[in-house]
């Protein structure tokens, strides 16, 4: 089993390979959540995840004959960042499976650092079983992301860094996917502080550890913005380890995630990924579970599709009320645009879209329906244009 010594263990093999990330409060979701927030930012680390934790304390410890032949991994992407790298600075060959979901930049940055990717399988599931025959085929080692001692040793050292900089800390929320981190969190955290509450977030689309631990049934999605823990069949190591020491599992779904990014963004200008913005969404989704809490959250990762990260923001703006899209109909005659479009701007809001409809509608031939998208401040300023233009005399409504 894994214990605490394991932990200091992996810490002093990785002083001076990784980052010491942050562990800082923010004033503003503290406020917003009735919790003492503290936010670690593994983010920051070079790859951008702690995945490199786990991995640098088991590349470190491989024998000669295991260093010569190699390394293999499957991962939808941070774990494979984290062995292609130290692979790298270690001077191994790193064979990486993943499931073609993986988005791009992942996949892109882990040929970066040099190793050998193979994209196969459309889940963790199918890439893992191709990895174990490869490794087999091969003579690689392979580096499992979350059921190896040795990975979860070197993902428990970010509770040992966040206990070391707010002792204070009386919660910890943990993404969990395989359920590697939190189960290196809880063994050194229960260990240094007793007391301390450690909480479990997954996906609802992904609660194979939900499932596994209470004994529920909930169903499995096929896909999630949280690649990174959408794990559908968890760990054995973990999950003995998680049924001793987790106080709580919880569950999140895809727009509260949603909603945890933007406002990461936002209020504290990181950027994080699905899986980094999980432990936001369940003090979002439960503040009364956490209120007057000082809780820990890990931004555990900061790789994200641009073009993915483009629509969370778009539709986070919709649920805001800043991106509005309003009806308009009107008499079909010179000049109705115009109004419409003044009106709009008297209002104080910005038009961000026009779609002037003729053919396709229901409304009689003298009339037109023009579809507006306007930028606004929120939910109040929505209602207002609404209020201008049916003032001057239009038939408006939300779309």
């Amino acid at each position: 089993m894994l214990e605490l010594t394991h932990i200091t263990q992996a810490a002093e093999r990785l002083r001076g390979h990784l980052v010491h990330t942050p562990c800082v409060a923010s004033k503003t979701l503290s406020d917003v959540t009735g919790s003492q927030v503290f936010l670690k930012f593994e983010n920051q680390q070079f790859t951008a995840s702690f995945k490199e934790r786990g991995a640098c304390n088991k590349l470190s410890q491989l024998g000669e004959d295991e260093r010569r032949r190699g390394v293999i991994a499957m991962s939808a992407g941070n774990h494979a960042q984290g062995v292609a790298y130290h692979a790298q600075r270690l001077g191994l060959r790193a064979v990486i499976v993943m499931p073609r979901f993986t988005p791009g930049v992942k996949v892109e940055r882990t040929r970066g650092f040099g190793a050998e990717v193979v994209l196969f399988g459309d889940t963790l599931d199918e890439a893992r079983a191709h990895a174990v025959a490869l490794a087999t085929a091969q003579g690689l080692t392979f580096v499992h992301p979350y059921d190896d001692a040795e990975v979860a040793a070197g993902q428990g050292t970010l509770a040992l860094e966040m206990l070391s900089d707010v002792p204070e800390l009386d919660t910890l929320i943990i993404a969990v996917g395989g359920g590697g981190l939190i189960a290196g969190m809880a063994t050194a955290a229960k260990a240094v502080k007793p007391g301390i509450e450690i909480v479990g977030v997954q996906t609802a689309r992904f609660p194979a550890m939900v499932n596994a631990i209470k004994g529920t049934q909930h169903p499995q999605g096929s896909s999630s913005i949280a690649e990174g823990i959408a794990v559908g069949t968890p760990g054995k190591l973990p999950q003995s380890i998680i049924a001793r020491l987790v106080d709580d599992l919880v569950l999140v779904d895809e727009g509260d995630i949603e909603q945890a990014i933007v406002m990461l963004l936002e209020i504290e200008k990181t950027l994080v990924e699905g899986a980094g913005a999980a432990g936001l969404a369940a003090l979002l989704k439960y503040p009364e579970r956490f209120r007057g809490r000082r809780v820990g959250l890990v931004l555990c990762g900061g790789n994200i599709d641009p073009l993915l990260l483009a629509a969370i923001i778009e539709r986070g703006m919709v649920r805001a009320g800043r991106l509005a899209r309003i009806g308009v109909s009107a008499r079909d005659v010179p000049g109705s645009l115009a109004r419409i479009t003044a009106t709009v701007a008297e209002a104080g809001a910005n038009i961000d879209e026009v779609h002037h409809q003729r053919a396709f509608t229901t409304l009689s031939a003298q009339n037109v329906e023009v579809e507006l998208v306007i930028q606004t401040r929120g939910h109040d300023h929505v209602a207002d244009v609404l209020a201008h233009l049916h003032a001057a005399g239009f038939d408006a409504q939300l779309g």
